[in-house]
């Protein structure tokens, strides 16, 4: 299955802008107030974005992070960690020093204690050693049901590793790179998941990104052989997260696209109908979050696929 109906989000304790991260997630900034509050204001919006998940059927398994080991990103778990459908759970190398304080045993433990079947670990986390990441489901973008999985290279993913992933997994790799404008200069964007989103029959993809002309084709050639609707956003609403999506299903197996408010608002009409035409379109506000942490409503979602014990 592409898509799952129940997702893992970590609720924070000490979200900040984290400065170990900011040196190349460009969708950062900096906020002129006290962090306590940032936090503060950050915790509302998760709550706020649970319930109106929960609302709609979608089974949300909440962890609260540790204020000891001091992880302002910890609310973006994807990167860390990834849960599939055999029963594998991977965990992955991180390029932030202290984003590596995020990776927690016990979430395997409560996940066991809800009815999930873990039957092996596969840790990349040695890579880190050799200064090789791979960010999870932040730099891997997979179709499942194709077997397929998408990675635009950048400090955060490196090609080797992507690729051993992809022979570990038994996935064609589609690699390419995504600039994004900085001071006049195009640099890599961050994590593959700002720029596009994979659903079960339509994918949302800032193709202006992929300055490469053979390296657009082929990403382009891929999903359509692959039957899915190419729905494409401009740069300018890439920075306002409407490449951050994530499909799920809720109650009764309805599917949802979900989003940020900033995300939805930023879209046009016609990109609204063009995925109300597969599935209904949740938002929240996640401006805070948005803001200081430079990731969005899919950056704190990590997908269980486990099967049930």
């Amino acid at each position: 299955m592409q898509i799952t109906n129940t997702i893992l989000m970590i609720r924070p304790v000490a979200f900040r802008m984290n400065e170990q991260t900011a040196v190349n997630n460009y969708f950062q900034e900096d906020i002129d107030i006290k962090n306590q509050t940032i936090n503060t204001r950050a915790q509302k919006e998760f709550d706020d974005f649970v319930s109106v998940l929960r609302d709609r059927g979608v089974n949300v398994i909440v962890v609260d992070d540790r204020k000891e080991t001091d992880t302002p990103d910890s609310i973006f778990p994807n990167n860390w960690v990834s849960f599939h459908a055999n029963g594998t759970v991977v965990v992955y190398p991180m390029f932030a020093e202290n984003r590596r304080k995020e990776r927690r045993e016990d979430v395997f433990d409560i996940l066991e204690e809800k009815g999930f079947r873990i039957d092996n670990i596969v840790d990349y986390t040695s890579a880190e050693k050799e200064g090789v990441f791979l960010e999870g489901t932040g730099s891997i973008l997979k179709d499942r049901v194709n077997q397929k999985a998408y990675c635009a290279l950048s400090e955060r993913a490196h090609e080797e590793l992507f690729i051993e992933f992809c022979e570990d997994f038994d996935c064609f790799p589609v690699i390419f790179t995504a600039n994004q404008t900085v001071d006049g200069q195009r640099l890599p964007i961050y994590h593959t998941n700002v720029m596009m989103a994979m659903a079960e029959t339509f994918a949302v993809i800032c193709l202006d990104t992929i300055d490469d002309k053979k390296e657009r084709k082929n990403v382009t050639e891929h999903l359509k052989k692959d039957g899915k609707e190419i729905i494409t956003i401009t740069e300018k609403q890439m920075h306002h997260f409407a490449g951050n999506m994530l499909q799920v299903y809720g109650a009764k197996d309805k599917r949802f696209m979900v989003m940020s408010s900033a995300a939805y608002h930023s879209l046009r009409e016609d990109q609204i109908s063009a995925i109300k035409k597969h599935c209904d379109i949740i938002h929240s506000s996640l401006e805070t979050i948005e803001t200081c942490g430079g990731g969005s409503a899919r950056c704190m979602m990590a997908e269980v696929f486990l099967p049930k014990a």
